[in-house]
């Protein structure tokens, strides 16, 4: 499960796509219809992938991918754009886009090139994840203990995939609540702290260690290491 931003003022296409990537792994998708807040998402944001349009009302594609370059921003990102000369092209890979796809476009094309970007991100990967007992496929959503099938809540599953890719680290709540829920559902340390104790009452044996487990005053990290499958 990836959190993707897409940057698109076309509001029926950026509505398409959503949808679609929502669909396609069940990903968490953030959409901004501006420059003005695609260039603020993108720069104190925490994003797997990310979509932008090279033409927007405001400020364009090009200028919002410059500066979040210029800041250090490594997140993959793809341009999307009504023009289709190599020119064009060319500026876009060269001002730090990771992939370029001109419009009109197919959603399927979009989708397998977004998966492309992901797994060649250093932190992300699409193989089952294991930490101790409990295995993880981001490709079938499944979750097991021991063999057996846990069903978990999609937002808990968002949550436990992200400490299962960075086991051992620990996270604050802001850092969670901004990594695993969309930034306009206003989430709050509540609602982090009842996905953890939903997470907890599935997975965690009867004595022993928590799955996830509170770090006072800082938020909570995942216990045990990890091992891909």
């Amino acid at each position: 499960m990836a959190k993707i931003l897409l940057v698109e003022d076309d509001e029926d296409l950026s509505f398409t796509i959503s949808l679609s990537l929502t669909d396609d792994s069940h990903n968490v998708v953030e959409v901004v219809n501006n420059g003005t807040d695609g260039l603020e998402r993108v720069l104190h944001g925490h994003y797997d992938a990310i979509i932008l349009d090279l033409t927007l009302p405001d400020i364009d594609g090009l200028e919002i991918c410059r500066r979040f370059r210029a800041k250090g921003g490594v997140t993959p990102l793809i341009m999307l754009t009504g023009r289709n000369s190599i020119p064009d092209r060319t500026i876009g890979l060269d001002t730090g886009a990771d992939d370029y796809l001109p419009k009109p476009f197919s959603i399927k094309e979009l989708s397998a090139r977004i998966r492309a970007l992901l797994r060649r991100a250093p932190h992300y990967s699409e193989t089952v994840l294991r930490v101790g007992d409990i295995t993880l496929d981001p490709q079938t959503f499944q979750v097991m203990k021991n063999g057996h099938d846990v069903q978990l809540l999609p937002v808990d599953f968002a949550l436990l995939e992200f400490l299962m890719r960075h086991p051992g680290e620990v996270f604050s709540n802001d850092a969670l609540l901004d990594r695993v829920w969309h930034a306009d559902k206003e989430p709050t340390a509540e609602a982090l702290r009842s996905a953890v104790k939903r997470i907890r009452k599935k997975l965690d044996d009867d004595e022993g260690e928590s799955i996830i487990q509170t770090v006072h005053r800082i938020g909570y990290k995942l216990r045990g290491s990890k091992s891909d499958r």
